[in-house]
């Protein structure tokens, strides 16, 4: 069986749907902290699991049986590192043979604030004797296309990354890369850098929305300051805004930014691309 965490996410309900794809329902665990808001997968076949990442006691249940397992990464800055040693002792303890552990662009390197936890769980697991693979999931585009109704609504997009680009990819990009892990062999103990193939700016995010609304929309640089204030103004929880100034103010310098194709490479295709990503985002 392979089991996913987080399943009721929006990465892990990708996964999840693509799964079903390949393996039969019935060896497909959802291992969620709410299992009554799983009934849609439940539906479907997928066994459905409590596993909450602050209740240890869950784990090991949930993970009984599991061969394969995705560990799809906490959100609460802090106690990520935490939350992650207890979902992989309790796979260590249930017998779980892969575990794969979606982690951050250049984990090891990045200056991002949420680096040093995606760090330092890597280190953790790749200590343990189990096999891993490590997806360094790199920005996802819904990132940016998931603000576009304020955008139209102010003729513009804020941000204080200056120019620098994001080599950023669809959540159901990484979704299906992870999928080709889990089910395809050869990627036991490997690292993957996962980029998207088309870098852009917030300016060149600003004209292509411009392009398929016939509407002008610019991109203002702000300062951090001013970007921070702008976000919590919309009511955005400051854990976010802390995450995605700081995000802003890295790509910037490069930090956002990648040539690698592991993604692509993984996906047998080209990632989605900065239009696809943005009509997808205006028809939905």
């Amino acid at each position: 069986m392979i089991a996913i965490t987080g399943a009721n996410g929006k990465l892990g309900r990708l996964v999840v749907k693509g799964l079903l794809q390949t393996i039969p329902a019935g060896q497909i665990v959802a291992a969620v902290r709410s299992p009554e808001k799983a009934d849609d997968l439940s539906a479907l076949g997928v066994r459905i699991r409590e596993a909450d990442y602050d209740r240890p006691e869950t784990l090991v249940e949930a993970f009984k049986g599991v061969e394969k397992l995705l560990l799809i990464s906490a959100v609460e800055l802090g106690e990520r590192f935490r939350q992650h040693r207890a979902v992989i002792d309790a796979a260590r303890q249930a017998g779980v043979k892969l575990i794969a552990y979606t982690s951050l662009l250049r984990a090891d390197t990045s200056n991002l604030i949420i680096a040093d936890e995606h760090n330092r769980t890597e280190a953790y697991l790749k200590n343990t004797g189990v096999d891993f693979v490590v997806l360094r999931n790199g920005w996802y585009v819904e990132n940016h296309t998931s603000g576009l109704a304020a955008a139209l609504a102010n003729s513009a997009i804020i941000g204080s990354a200056g120019q620098g680009r994001f080599a950023a990819a669809s959540r159901a990009d990484f979704a299906d890369a992870a999928v080709t892990v889990l089910t395809q062999p050869g990627h036991a103990n490997r690292t993957y850098e996962l980029a998207g193939d088309h870098p852009y700016s917030l300016t060149e995010l600003a004209e292509e929305v411009s392009k398929q609304t016939g509407r002008t929309i610019v991109y203002h640089h702000l300062s951090t300051a001013e970007h921070e204030a702008a976000l919590l103004h919309f009511g955005l929880p400051k854990m976010i805004v802390d995450v995605v100034v700081d995000a802003d103010l890295k790509a910037s310098a490069g930090e956002l930014n990648s040539d690698s194709r592991d993604l692509s490479t993984l996906l047998g295709r080209s990632t989605t691309s900065l239009a696809d990503a943005v009509e997808a985002a205006l028809r939905g």
